[in-house]
């Protein structure tokens, strides 16, 4: 463990007026909190916070932020309080240190619904005070050190989570080789064998090739010392999880993979960065298509810096990196170097981002997205992304995730210039909306009066802003068929319970629900957003039937006479939650029929035959066959999507044929097992939200019937 003279010593390398005492006193008031707990491997608990200290003086952070890592495990772990840090070190402090707290208390590796709502907890927190979350990384990071000590399972589900949230949240702040320790460290947990296997092929490409970056890094010297360039050149292999990664997206073996060296060289002015790049490229063959420039065009979070990719007349390709000192430091340390500090004094880096107007950049985007899974997927996409910049037709910049459309492009610019997105120009080029673009492109949106987002949108778009842009309007679009479906929905479900889906029923429901009003209530309800039986229970809890009641198949018609037999009728096949009338066949039994069903017109004149029928109340299997036809697309992966979309509604497919076979696309029937006319709402909503089916609907047919006719 670092002795509390030497962490001093640290801070002290950077920060020579650093209050010596307030550190010393976090040392010793945390050491004694944490007297004679363990951690799993052995070591006294207080190696770790310790630890995570030293992590943070790495990036030169303020007293603060060190007494915090100091301090962040003594409210939750020891008899230490809020009140108590506050008055001994400062009420930034117990802030800081609370706030770690409630981050660490937050299960982000649990259902998508929680960890949706913990994200949004997440980036509230990192809106208060940014330093709570650079506190978390560095505990993330020395737990990933030391996780051997944990039992397998626990180390699994720590690493899912470091490569899930942890090493992305760390690259969007730009801190890179940070992002890049978290992701190997959890990459040795996920695939020991496939890291290993990166790590021997590196050994026998060494065997082989020899010392490749001791000799491209001193040729690199040489010829920037020839012209005159004052800089320094730093090479190294690239970690294996990054190499592993590039294997994977470009489906290519270790011996394809060419730039698995990367170079840094660090120029004292912009200026020269530009002279080194012209001599790079003078001396090596650069790659087409694999230059950027963010210099002259940064990242959100700061980070400037010249790549380029050359080879060399072996065919070996480097990448290179070429960026000032002050820029390198923003690099390694991303939004960090706010707070970083120099000879006693914050350092003054005109690159540093305001932590505040980078927060609220990302936190905007999300502040719209109601739905949990909706929300966690905007938040991942935006951590995951990597940048490309367009340009407008007057020369503006928009910046955009990696893989990004005209599409997004077209809603990065306004919200309503992409609803009314019609077509694109890729540099006076006219292209289709899913085309991917490049660095450099320029952009051109052409719109139509009239035109509104389509379903097929949310396949195309990449970007959280755009895909929020399209639900929303979509919804709005359905809004009106959702409440025609909700209202009957309601109607259904209230008589089911002897009631009437009142208006003044409809608003209690809403009000309890905390629904805005009965329209809104109606729609949700349409789109399978909230069950019917969650209305009636709001205002009538009585006589909801308890769930775990469920109904035998047998028993599931009431107003039958004792010891008669029924079948649901195949021309309409009837669900729970369905009008339904009864048909008496002599010897037969019943044939039950949905209350609409067109061949009940054929019994009009024998009215002793009918029956008044209704369900019986409570949970029905889900044994009741539907017969829906459905038009896809005919693309790979579509039917087995559409199988798992079904399967997800907890519905069961009886039966498949195909009624037509087209180039372009499929009709076909199937049949689908189900519990209720809830249920089949759901499984239609759901397949009817899906881009790669063109129609859905419930098939009814008039000519069969399984019971004799009367006359017969």
């Amino acid at each position: 463990m670092i002795a509390a003279e030497d962490l001093v010593a640290l801070v002290r390398n950077y920060n020579p007026r650093t209050n010596a005492d307030l550190i010393l006193a976090a040392y010793d008031y945390g050491r004694e909190m944490h007297d004679g707990q363990m951690r799993k491997s052995g070591e006294p608990y207080f190696t770790h916070p310790v630890a995570v200290a030293a992590i943070l003086t790495e990036q030169q952070l303020d007293d603060a932020t060190i007494v915090t890592a100091l301090l962040h495990d003594t409210i939750e772990d020891t008899r230490s309080t809020y009140q108590e840090i506050s008055e001994r070190f400062g009420r930034e402090v117990a802030d800081l240190v609370d706030g770690v707290t409630k981050l660490t208390n937050l299960q982000l590796s649990s259902s998508e619904t929680q960890q949706a709502e913990n994200f949004r907890k997440l980036l509230m927190a990192m809106s208060r005070d940014l330093r709570v979350i650079l506190v978390k990384l560095a505990d993330r990071l020395h737990n990933m050190r030391t996780i051997r000590a944990m039992k397998p399972e626990k180390q699994m589900q720590k690493a899912r989570e470091t490569m899930d949230i942890f090493a992305p949240l760390a690259g969007r702040m730009g801190m890179q080789s940070m992002r890049e320790e978290l992701e190997d460290l959890a990459f040795r947990v996920l695939n020991p064998e496939g890291r290993s296997s990166i790590i021997r092929r590196f050994i026998t490409l060494q065997k082989e090739a020899g010392d490749v970056i001791h000799r491209i890094t001193s040729d690199m010297r040489h010829e920037l010392d020839e012209a005159g360039v004052e800089a320094e050149v730093f090479g190294r292999a690239k970690k294996p999880y990054s190499i592993w990664r590039k294997m994977q997206e470009k489906k290519i073996g270790f011996s394809r993979l060419s730039d698995i060296y990367g170079f840094r060289v660090i120029t004292r002015t912009e200026a020269d960065c530009y002279t080194a790049l012209g001599v790079i490229h003078h001396r090596w063959k650069l790659v087409p298509g694999r230059f950027k420039d963010y210099i002259s065009n940064p990242k959100s979070n700061g980070y400037r810096s010249i790549h380029t990719t050359v080879s060399g007349r072996d065919g070996k390709r480097v990448e290179v990196q070429i960026r000032t000192r002050q820029m390198h430091d923003v690099a390694e340390t991303g939004v960090a170097a706010h707070w970083s500090y120099r000879d006693g004094v914050r350092a003054e880096n005109p690159f540093a981002v305001d932590p505040s107007r980078w927060i609220s950049s990302l936190t905007e985007q999300f502040s719209s997205e109601e739905d949990h899974e909706e929300f966690l997927e905007a938040v991942k996409l935006e951590m995951y992304s990597d940048k490309v910049f367009c340009f407008t037709p007057k020369g503006d910049v928009v910046k955009l995730p990696k893989g990004a459309t005209p599409l997004d492009y077209a809603y990065a610019i306004h919200t309503r210039i992409g609803s009314a997105c019609v077509g694109a120009k890729v540099d006076g080029i006219r292209v289709p909306l899913w085309t991917r673009l490049k660095n450099g492109q320029s952009v051109e949106i052409i719109t139509a009066e009239g035109q509104t987002p389509q379903a097929t949108w949310l396949d195309i778009a990449t970007t959280g802003k755009a895909k929020t842009a399209i639900r929303r309007a979509l919804r709005e679009a359905n809004r009106g068929r959702y409440i025609k479906l909700g209202h009957e929905l309601a109607r259904a479900a209230f008589e089911n319970v002897g009631k009437k889906a009142t208006d003044k029923a409809l608003a209690t429901a809403a009000r309890t629900l905390g629904v805005a009003d009965t329209d809104t209530l109606l729609a949700r309800l349409g789109s399978a957003e909230i069950t019917a039986r969650q209305v009636v229970d709001a205002v009538y809890p009585d006589l909801v039937p308890d769930d775990d009641s469920e109904v035998e198949a047998k028993r599931a018609v009431v107003g039958l006479e004792h010891g008669q037999g029924f079948e649901r009728a195949p021309c309409c096949q009837p669900l729970p939650g369905e009008r339904i009338v009864g048909i008496a066949h002599r010897g037969e039994g019943v044939q039950v029929h949905a209350i609409d069903c067109t061949r009940l017109a054929e019994y009009e004149d024998e009215p002793e035959r009918w029956l008044d029928l209704h369900w019986a109340e409570g949970r029905h299997p889900a044994v009741y066959p539907v017969s829906l036809e459905l038009v896809i697309t005919n693309d790979a992966g579509v039917l087995g999507r559409i199988c798992t979309l079904i399967g997800e509604r907890k519905a069961n497919i009886s039966d498949l044929r195909f009624l037509d076979r087209k180039p372009d696309f499929y009709r076909l029937l199937m049949d689908v097992e189900l519990s209720d006319a809830e249920q089949l709402h759901s499984v239609m909503v759901t397949l009817d939200a899906e881009s790669n089916v063109a129609a859905v609907a419930r098939r009814r047919d008039p000519g069969l019937t399984a019971m004799p006719d009367a006359a017969e």
